[in-house]
């Protein structure tokens, strides 16, 4: 029993009753049952899946190798004869990726139904979207969802969450019944922001001990609870039922894990397409001094989805189609900012960034934290953003990485620790600076690491050593990395408590995604529900009292594409001189190509074949920033040659400011950081 530590490309056994081989030697031979002894039930379980495409380590996962392995275990010839295969998913698929921060999810409803999915469990990062996308996304599945234990009392006495079923029945096809239930747990609520108010959460023992004889009397003879709970909470639902569940199929945690107790099997099956469980059961024939409260024989295997698995070709071309649509979105404006935002290295990693404290703020105000402290490595456009619209590109090129925001609570002494690990190595141009928000402080980098911060506040008072604090950050700096150990977690070895944890929290690039859509006063996003609302309002007039927003002008509009004058030469030869290359004329190129349409379904992302003028003007945009980036580079050399520092341009005058379908921001700095 139990799990090889590295990957493996043939079955692992997890769990082994001891009625069919426990040591496979070969893939065909693991994974089909003893020829006598063929199982009444297979179940393959997974969850907690973002990536369509695969990684560069073992196990590389990609969802086209997960539906091969899927597919095996459905159609392979060791399982002829035998009764089909149950597919069940505990939750987490529609957030985060960069798929999603242009589909809302949507790209993952083909992903689930093509992977064969019966049934699913209700995950936080479901709801990122809000109730309205859930419920969208939902009606578009082959399969129903699941939350019995979350009840909206504005849609109904004992109404689940996002209208979501409470159980789910289904005959095998030998006939044997399966109940299944749907449980969450109370942690992740509190760090979804897009829900209604008034919501009502039962305890998961308390309404399984209430539903659990209602399917038995339905006729379930296996049941199964789908949960979206972190480990310990799954494993005190199987020890309070005392073996009324058989199996609790469980997400949330992103690791391949197995315990049994009280006779109930608690499995969670790893994360992102790298990793399933297959199953079988098989009727115990109980004797009449049998102990075992279990009423099935379990076995279990792991399967690591390794690049020798070969991918499937009708899912490749699946992916190819969503992920073609996405690319065409990347050239879209979603914002528009007033102001020029200064990503560059020579200024996130040595001082205070109006772009830096833009985030920072939205970082805070979304989690209402006290203060946001983030390692300018996080910020990697390496560039001045003019001026004009903010595109998809920006902020993909700009926020790429893949770890969420958290929020932990550090005293005020591990707080100052960190100011002094990201000024540590000043004047180098360190990822580990920091920049923050509702912190302000002064450091002198003459004196020695670890000894010069000389002030620092949090709000309007100096920081306390002895306090504890609510601090938005990145779950790489609460992991303990580039020198942030003050910030370590509990779960990592350190001192801090998580209250949004890396499995809740959503990506930097998502949060500006929403926060960007709540701007837009055209063409609104049909989904965008009043909870929302509510909170992008919220966020939104707090990020206003540090950076203004521009109201657009109504009677502005947009550059209509059939405006654009045919690429002939003369036409070429005038946007290569230099009276092009203004500011306003850039501006003006890049501010005629349409916004992004938000869409609920994503089934084009706002890119319906646009216009062959349209398609131009985008290849001129790309053209041009490939020009620009060759500039930068030349620019920066001949600047670190000759000693001197490039200046951000001007912001835009009210009167500059020629869109309709949007507000701009103007981040600004505001003396946060002081060097002496």
């Amino acid at each position: 029993m139990g799990s090889s530590s590295g990957p493996s490309a043939e079955p692992v056994v997890t769990f082994s009753s001891g009625r069919v081989p426990s040591e496979p030697s070969s893939s065909s031979s693991s994974s089909s049952p003893s020829p006598s002894s063929p199982p009444d039930l297979r179940i393959l379980h997974f969850n907690d899946v973002y990536h369509l495409d695969p990684s560069s380590a073992e196990p590389v996962g990609g969802v086209a190798r997960f539906v091969t392995l899927c597919n095996e275990y459905r159609d392979g010839p060791q399982f002829q004869g035998q009764t089909e295969l149950v597919t069940v998913f505990s939750g987490d698929a529609y957030n985060p990726s960069l798929e999603s921060s242009i589909t809302k999810g949507s790209h993952m409803v083909p992903i689930l139904n093509q992977i064969g999915t019966q049934v699913a469990c209700v995950g936080n990062h479901d709801l990122d979207f809000g109730v309205m996308q859930f419920r969208h996304l939902a009606s578009k599945c082959n399969f129903p969802w699941l939350l019995a234990n979350v009840l909206d009392p504005a849609l109904g006495e004992g109404v689940p969450l996002g209208n979501a079923k409470r159980t789910h029945m289904m005959t095998a096809s030998n006939g044997i019944k399966i109940g299944l239930i749907g449980l969450g747990e109370r942690e992740w609520l509190a760090t979804i922001n897009s829900l209604p108010p008034n919501l009502v959460y039962r305890s998961a023992t308390e309404v399984a001990r209430e539903l659990v004889p209602q399917l038995r009397a339905e006729g379930a003879e296996l049941v199964i609870a789908l949960t979206h709970m972190r480990e310990p909470n799954d494993n005190k639902l199987a020890e309070q039922m005392r073996g009324e569940i058989d199996l609790v199929l469980g997400g949330h945690d992103h690791f391949y894990a197995h315990s049994r107790i009280n006779g109930t099997h608690v499995l969670r099956s790893g994360s992102d397409f790298k990793q399933l469980s297959y199953l079988e059961l098989r009727r115990r024939n109980k004797s009449v001094d049998d102990a075992n409260p279990s009423r099935w024989d379990v076995d279990i295997w792991r399967r690591d989805v390794v690049a020798s698995i070969p991918q499937h070709s009708e899912t490749l071309q699946l992916v190819d189609k969503l992920t073609s649509k996405l690319k065409k979105s990347l050239e879209k404006p979603v914002g528009w900012t007033a102001a020029p935002l200064d990503a560059r290295f020579t200024t996130v990693r040595l001082k205070e960034s109006n772009l830096g404290n833009f985030v920072c703020d939205i970082m805070r105000l979304h989690y209402g934290a006290e203060c946001t402290l983030m390692a300018a490595g996080t910020i990697r456009g390496d560039q001045i953003y003019a001026p004009g619209p903010v595109r998809v590109k920006d902020i993909t090129d700009c926020f790429p990485f893949e770890d969420p925001v958290v929020v932990i609570k550090a005293s005020g002494k591990a707080i100052w620790d960190a100011l002094e690990n990201g000024v540590s190595m000043y004047p180098a141009l360190e990822g580990r600076f920091p920049q923050v928000s509702n912190i302000r402080f002064t450091f002198d980098h003459a004196k020695p690491a670890g000894h010069r911060i000389l002030s620092a506040e949090i709000g309007d008072a100096a920081l306390e050593r002895e306090r504890i604090y609510v601090l938005a950050t990145r779950g790489y700096m609460a992991r303990g990395k580039d020198g942030y150990t003050s910030l370590l977690v509990k779960p990592e070895g350190g001192e801090c408590d998580e209250v949004v944890s890396e499995e809740n929290g959503i990506l930097i690039s998502m949060m500006l995604r929403q926060y960007f859509m709540s701007l837009k006063v055209l063409d609104r996003w049909k989904g965008w529900g009043p909870s929302l609302q509510r909170h992008w309002d919220k966020v939104g007039t707090g990020v206003a009292k540090c950076h203004p927003v521009v109201e657009p002008k109504p009677h502005a509009a947009p550059k209509s594409p059939a405006a654009v004058p045919p690429r002939d030469e003369d036409a070429k030869r005038k946007r290569n001189s230099w009276a092009e290359w203004t500011p306003a004329k850039l501006r003006e190129r890049r501010s005629s190509i349409t916004p992004l349409v938000e869409e609920s379904d994503g089934s084009g992302a706002g890119v319906a074949v646009p216009p062959p003028q349209e398609v131009e003007k985008e290849q001129e945009v790309r053209d041009m920033d490939r020009e620009m980036q060759v500039m930068r580079r030349v620019f920066r050399k001949w600047c670190r040659l000759a000693g001197v520092q490039g200046e951000a341009c001007d912001s835009l005058g009210e009167d500059e400011f020629e869109v309709n379908w949007t507000k701009a921001i103007a981040p600004r700095v505001e003396g946060r950081i002081q060097m002496v």
